[in-house]
This record gives structure tokens, sequence and C-alpha cells, in this order.
């Protein structure tokens, strides 16, 4: 009966980021930890997916926020043309007194 070695994100952030930062082969580092190549690629696509699912929560605040700015903008718009109509108004009406 063998028994199943938990590995801490510590741990496998580091021997991914060997892979990675360091260039070193897959079978090397592998061994030298005492991992599978298996557990060294899943544990580097967890690591792009995690990537990936961050960054499309960036992506998508950044898409909210554009979206409430351009009706923010297209408000402060309206609210200048209105603005500017009464301007124009009042300065007509002050001209006739």
């Amino acid at each position: 009966m063998s028994t199943r070695r938990i590995y801490t994100d510590e741990f496998k952030t580091a021997a991914v980021s060997r892979l990675l930062d360091g260039g070193e082969k897959p079978s090397h580092v592998s061994r030298e930890l005492g991992v599978t190549m298996t557990q060294l690629k899943t544990w580097k696509l967890e690591q792009q997916a995690a990537g990936s699912a961050a960054a499309l929560a960036r992506q998508k605040a950044d898409t909210t926020e554009l979206q409430r700015l351009r009706r923010e903008n297209k408000r402060l718009a309206e609210e200048n043309e209105i603005l500017q109509k009464a301007s124009i108004f009042f300065a007509k009406r002050a001209e006739t007194v």
C-alpha cells in the first residue's frame, strides 16, 4: 500500500518556476525533487490556468469599468449640451432687457 504525498503550494510553485525561469529540463527537476514528470506538467498547467483566470477577471473588471465610464461620459455630454443651450438662452434674454 502506497501513501499519497501532499505537496505545498510553495513547493509546486518553486518546482514550476525552475522549469520556466531556470530553464531546467523537466526530467532533471522531477528526478531531483522526487516527483513524476506528469505531476510537474499538471502543476504547470494549473498555474497557467490560474493565471488565465486572473487575467479574465481583470479583463471583465476593465470592461465593466469602461462601460460605466462611457455611460458617465454620455451623461456629462448631455448635461454640457443643456448648459450651453441655457447659456445661449439667457444671453439672448439679457440682450433684450
